[in-house]
């Protein structure tokens, strides 16, 4: 059998999960090759994500190569994937989830994020994580920071910001787990769709025979039926880099605890809503959720958003 090309991005943490990748399946007796690629998102970093589009800017490359046979699958972070795939493609298998977490994290061993008398700048390029400040810790400031990991603490130290506001995942798997200050909650922080897991991305002129093989060797069946309900959540709600939604399924005893919501840009109003169903109706309960959220006057705050995003 020839190897299974593994498309990634060239960022540390990126090439660290597709090397994940290659072990779970080295493991089943697999052999695999790494095939790096440049994205848009890793091209473009003077301007926010959600002014050159959210939809496919770390997958719109990655996802050509799958097309056209030059690599078998691809590796992302599962919060990057946007809640539509193009026809053709399809998430096969998710991994074990990382702490799904927000943390802050600073060479600074001082950070206060809830004193309002100690000024406090935090990086981030995330609306959901800025909006949620906003709603929070109003007084606290952000600026946008990009990059991969690396890029942004060298930012940091550099004097951009006092700390960066990032996921426990990635900081976890590069090793900077002695400058993580402050893990946050996750009543207040409640997590991207996806965050803390890897996906696998398959065109479906992929080898049946060899499909399977490579979802029983990376695929997780928990975190598979938590990130199904998330993501169905998502697609009803339209949510990419730039929408300010969250939700989180947790998994116990085939059931599911699903908790979501959506942050108006300016903080003011936070809506969430929680949901509990059997995990064989993953996709169902996202919906239902979603709806939920929508009905409560979500769906006003989403067109506010968008509206806003598009002038």
């Amino acid at each position: 059998m020839q190897p299974i090309k593994i498309g990634t991005r060239g960022s540390k943490l990126a090439l660290f999960q597709a090397y994940h990748i290659a072990d779970l399946l080295k493991a089943k007796g697999l052999q695999t090759e790494i095939v790096t690629i440049e994205t848009k998102g890793d091209k473009i970093l003077d301007v926010s994500i959600s002014k050159i589009g959210s939809k496919g800017v770390f997958t719109e490359e990655l996802e050509d190569q799958l097309a056209s046979g030059e690599v078998d699958i691809a590796v992302h972070s599962a919060k990057d994937m946007p809640s539509s795939l193009p026809e053709g493609f399809e998430l096969i298998s998710f991994t074990e989830r990382e702490k799904v977490n927000d943390i802050i994290l600073s060479h600074k061993g001082n950070i206060d994020y809830s004193n309002p008398e100690k000024p406090l700048l935090l990086g981030t390029s995330s609306t959901r994580r800025v909006a949620t400040l906003k709603h929070f810790y109003p007084h606290i400031k952000t600026v946008e920071v990009r990059g991969n990991l690396q890029t942004r603490i060298k930012k940091m130290e550099s004097g951009v910001c006092d700390a960066l506001l990032l996921a426990y995942a990635g900081a976890h798997r590069m090793g900077y787990d002695e400058m993580i200050q402050h893990e946050l909650s996750l009543d207040e922080f409640t997590p991207a769709v996806g965050q803390g897991s890897i996906a696998v991305e398959a065109y479906d002129k992929l080898d049946r025979e060899l499909r399977q093989l490579i979802i029983q060797a990376t695929h997780h069946e928990a975190t598979g039926y938590r990130l199904r309900a998330e993501r169905s959540y998502l697609k009803v709600l339209e949510g990419g880099c730039s929408i300010p939604v969250f939700c989180l399924a947790a998994y116990n005893n085939g059931q599911l605890t699903l908790k979501g919501g959506i942050v108006s840009l300016d903080g003011k109003e936070r809506i969430h809503h929680t949901l509990t169903g059997p995990a064989e109706k993953a996709e169902a309960l996202g919906k239902e959720l979603a709806e939920k959220v929508i009905q409560s006057g979500g769906g006003r705050i989403l067109a506010e958003i968008k509206n806003t995003l598009n002038k």
